[in-house]
């Protein structure tokens, strides 16, 4: 069986009742929680910002994975960092100067990871992987819940892995859009590390039960 993290996507979640909702998280199998800040610049929609992440820290017992689509992220690590993100991913579409970015959140005491957007190649990273902990495919167009899995990228997964595996990374591969029961094995079986999942979590009856379900596939 292949350990492999989960990160409930709180996008999802119900927003007025957030603190039993990260509650009943504290009390599940799931490894983060997954904080999407969009800025309705860099994607066309607009989520939240520090003021709900500090109080999102409040309660979590878990590690707060924080996903920046936003432009100029360099702006916002200091304050992102004193609100609680224990991982802070920045999409390589939005880095001038990634490298830069990707050290000033390592010397901040967080991990650090890059995003790709669907449409853009693996290759684009194959001279950064050394220094990342993490890289997020996005497997639908960011900027809104419940689409569906981009199947292509089931490719880019494996070809990432592989680049990991020739520069001796250990750097996790996570995979956020449209990922359900039905294709995580898949996704899995291909070389990702860290699951995201929204809809397929809160819009089912038992959330709870469902994150344990996620947590039992086995490959």
């Amino acid at each position: 069986m292949k350990n492999f993290l989960l990160a409930p996507s709180l996008l999802s979640c119900d927003f007025a009742n957030l603190a039993n909702e990260i509650g009943m998280l504290n009390k599940s199998e799931a490894d983060w929680l997954h904080l999407d800040i969009m800025d309705g610049v860099f994607v066309p929609n607009i989520t939240f910002g520090q003021p709900v992440i500090r109080q999102i820290k409040k309660y979590a017992t878990k590690p707060l994975d924080v996903h920046l689509m936003i432009v100029e992220p360099d702006r916002y690590f200091e304050d992102f960092k004193a609100c609680g993100a224990d991982i802070i991913s920045v999409h390589y579409e939005a880095c001038t100067h990634l490298n830069r970015s990707i050290n000033k959140i390592k010397e901040l005491g967080m991990k650090a990871g890059v995003v790709l957007n669907p449409h853009t190649p693996v290759a684009m990273l194959e001279n950064i992987l050394e220094v990342c902990d993490m890289v997020l495919l996005m497997s639908v167009n960011p900027g809104f819940g419940g689409q569906k899995f981009i199947d292509n990228s089931l490719s880019k997964i494996a070809t990432l892995k592989e680049m990991i595996e020739k520069h001796n990374s250990k750097c996790l591969i996570e995979v956020d859009g449209g990922v359900t029961i039905e294709n995580c094995r898949s996704i899995l079986n291909v070389g990702a590390d860290v699951l995201v999942a929204g809809n397929a979590i809160f819009a089912t009856a038992n959330p709870l039960q469902t994150i344990s379900e996620f947590k039992s596939i086995l490959l």
